[in-house]
């Protein structure tokens, strides 16, 4: 699998962002040959949301359904966040279509009841007129490191601009279906592919020891700590994270094609 053979790098973007986020790494790994594909998920970007009921499950038959209108069979898998939730249920439901996992600020085990709770919590808060603009305000600069929100103005306003521009259902909906998924480290046990799980040491929501979690679950699995960098690394430190996408991509096409195949 070289650069130029066709299969794409799929980038799957956090809540409540969209694509736009992966920009760099687009520009940046198409530069060096890569086929890209920064996909909106379900109620974000360009994407409707539909009527189905809150589940990961459906974003990834969404996802599976995308590839197989581009005629795509095989994917370099990037999520960030809820696109990492997202790859997660990919793997789940669709294993032998993904040839390398990048998982980024994501999680492998399920929400404790606390935990699943406050993200309902949120998505009532969202959902409320009279509370959103705070809710948004109070918690999207969390999505950034320390050292992202004193030194990156621009990227912190981005964010606090794309946050309060999502569809505040979109928004809820995902946080329930986030808030409802399975742990997952039975799957990554099971995926015997090139592996990044990629963590930012000043990430306020997913620990590095989370991080490691995945990673050691994960038989290939390799955990890279980005320094002074928060919940957002394609944003935060976008050309380490082109860089190790390139790697990753790399190192599935240094594995034997009979591997590759899942045989």
């Amino acid at each position: 699998m070289s650069a130029t053979d066709g299969t794409p790098i799929v980038l799957l973007h956090a809540l409540p962002l969209d694509s736009s986020m992966w920009r760099a790494q687009t520009r940046a790994l198409a530069a060096r040959g890569h086929t890209v594909l920064a996909l909106d998920q379900r109620g974000f970007g360009q994407e409707p949301l539909g009527s189905a009921a809150p589940s990961l499950e459906v974003v990834a038959d969404d996802l599976a359904a995308a590839l197989d209108r581009r005629g795509v069979e095989h994917v370099v898998l990037a999520g960030c966040s809820l696109g990492g939730y997202t790859a997660m249920a990919f793997l789940r439901r669709h294993p032998g279509r993904v040839r390398a996992l990048a998982l980024l600020s994501t999680r492998a085990t399920a929400d404790s009841p606390e935990a699943a709770a406050r993200r309902r919590s949120f998505a009532d808060g969202i959902r409320n007129s009279a509370t959103r603009d705070r809710l948004v305000e109070a918690t999207t600069p969390a999505l950034l490191g320390a050292t992202s929100r004193d030194r990156r103005p621009a990227t912190l306003a981005e964010v606090l601009a794309t946050a309060g521009a999502a569809d505040p259902e979109a928004v809820a909906w995902a946080q329930e279906a986030v808030a409802a998924r399975p742990d997952s480290l039975d799957v990554l046990r099971a995926a015997d592919v090139p592996a990044l799980v990629v963590v930012g040491d000043e990430d306020e929501l997913v620990s590095v020891a989370e991080g490691r979690t995945a990673a050691d679950a994960l038989p290939r699995g390799k955990l890279v700590v980005l320094p002074g960098v928060g919940h957002l690394p394609p944003l935060e430190a976008p050309d380490a994270t082109t860089d190790l996408l390139t790697a990753l991509h790399d190192a599935a096409a240094a594995m034997p094609h009979t591997a590759r195949e899942g045989r």
